[in-house]
């Protein structure tokens, strides 16, 4: 048997206990989030999606929405169907152009997104504020070079 194979597994590389490291870390971070979501209702996604919109006061296609994303959903069209049924945004086509689809945040999804500011940076601090302002800036710029280099 050689190194690599310990008790019938697999040895696992550096670059794989990391990403695996990731993974974990991920999953963890979001299960706060989502419990603070939950309370309003509200899914990961469709709070990214509320997000993204209120930083274009006048609205986004459709398209630039999903482009910019932190989690790809393939049925961008259902979920802004599920923002819209509550009055959190709205669509419209353009008129020079009518495939394309734009879409607004709504005064009800700026008043969500303002009763939940509060309760998710606590979350964020809970979870975070403990490595210390120089290690958070430290791990930012080394998840930024992961991103860059798995392009």
């Amino acid at each position: 048997m050689t190194n690599q194979y310990r008790a019938g597994r697999r040895a696992v590389g550096l670059e794989e206990r990391v990403y695996l490291d990731l993974l974990r870390t991920s999953e963890t971070l979001s299960r706060g989030i989502s419990e603070v979501l939950e309370s309003e209702n509200l899914s990961p996604t469709q709070y990214n999606v509320l997000r993204i919109l209120r930083g274009a006061p006048d609205g986004l296609a459709c398209g630039e929405i999903g482009n910019r994303m932190i989690t790809r959903d393939p049925d961008i069209t259902r979920l802004l169907d599920r923002l819209e049924k509550r009055d959190l945004i709205s669509r419209w086509r353009l008129t020079e152009d009518r495939r394309v689809v734009m879409a607004r945040i709504l005064t009800e999804g700026l008043r969500l997104l303002a009763r939940l500011d509060g309760p998710v940076e606590e979350t964020h601090r809970r979870q975070l504020g403990h490595l210390g302002r120089d290690r958070l800036e430290t791990l930012a710029a080394l998840l930024e070079a992961c991103r860059r280099g798995a392009r």
